[in-house]
């Protein structure tokens, strides 16, 4: 059987096919995103086809479902896909065309799929992240209650901890926002709560990775830091070298050389003896949280002596770091 490739442009109900085959795209109308729908669709399609869909939230779900039918399912870059094909007119129609004939041509930028545990791993991490930015919401809220009934600062180390909520309760605020408040803590506890069993769960998914053990072994990574990392990158051996690992989060160090005197801190006779500065490194992916940033920034400048670690919009003075090898 002559090789077809066959484009869908995935929605949340429905999904646009299109067929290359010998040369020529061929419209085959909509199917149900829903697994009986793409079982049935799977079962007209043959073990020399290859379906190609761009990456989304119910993407992986598509994969499960059709692999078993066809030779492969190929996910790819959205972004990357946009700026190879970008069109003036564009249709689900289109775009599933687009998709088939970039893959016949052996152009299509791929996504890699993760395996079932990375998968899992991610999807632990993702809601645990969840989680923790709900809570940090809700603290934000309490907070904003206090700021505008000018309560002075707690001047206890942790507000939401026990002597933190004692002086909470003793501050001169209106009964509504007092009943406000309670039910913020109250949300907390619960939160707090489902952060300890999603803790639970990536330990025990994540604590048998040697990869995982092995990033525990530098100075102030933590299991969920180090089971975070892995579940983004997942398997280490699909980059060819180190410099597309780093690339793979946007974590480049940016070298700089502007002679001596420029104000950056220089640590150590190794980068006075080269006679260069330190690198000065940061993040290029803004909604990285300060602290991974931290862990994150070391792979990029622990080969690099005296390299500093600049972390911009940091709340604390910690942002500063020297990497001679470890942060």
């Amino acid at each position: 059987m002559m090789r077809r490739v066959i484009g869908m442009d995935i929605h949340r109900t429905f999904a646009e096919v299109v067929f290359w085959e010998a040369g020529k795209l061929r419209p085959a109308g909509r199917i149900s995103m829903t697994r009986a729908g793409l079982e049935g669709f799977g079962r007209t399609l043959s073990k020399e086809d290859e379906v190609v869909i761009e990456a989304t939230g119910n993407a992986m779900a598509v994969v499960r479902v059709l692999s078993p039918y066809v030779g492969r399912v190929i996910v790819a870059n959205p972004l990357q896909v946009k700026a190879i094909a970008h069109a003036h007119v564009k249709t689900d129609k289109i775009d599933a065309g687009v998709l088939a004939a970039l893959r016949a041509a052996d152009f299509l930028p791929e996504i890699w799929l993760p395996d079932p545990e990375t998968e899992r791993l991610r999807r632990l991490v993702a809601r645990r992240n969840q989680v923790v930015r709900h809570r940090t919401r809700i603290k934000n809220e309490v907070h904003a209650i206090l700021h505008a009934h000018l309560i002075p600062p707690c001047p206890h180390a942790e507000l939401f901890g026990r002597l933190g909520r004692i002086w909470l309760s003793q501050q001169g605020i209106p009964d509504d926002e007092a009943a406000a408040i309670d039910r913020h803590l109250r949300e907390l506890d619960r939160l707090g709560e489902d952060l300890a069993v999603l803790d639970r769960e990536i330990a025990q998914a994540a604590i048998d990775d040697p990869a995982v053990k092995r990033l525990l072994t530098i100075t102030g990574v933590n299991l969920i830091v180090a089971a975070g990392l892995v579940a983004a990158i997942g398997d280490i051996r699909r980059f060819s070298d180190p410099e597309r690992l780093v690339s793979y989060v946007g974590l480049n160090p940016r070298v700089r050389q502007s002679g001596l005197g420029s104000g950056l801190p220089s640590t150590g006779a190794s980068a006075s003896a080269a006679g260069r500065m330190p690198v000065q490194c940061w993040s290029k992916q803004p909604g990285l949280r300060p602290r991974h940033r931290v862990h994150c920034a070391l792979f990029s400048c622990a080969s690099v002596p005296a390299a500093v670690t600049r972390l911009p919009r940091s709340p604390s003075p910690a942002s500063w770091r020297c990497c001679a090898g470890i942060c």
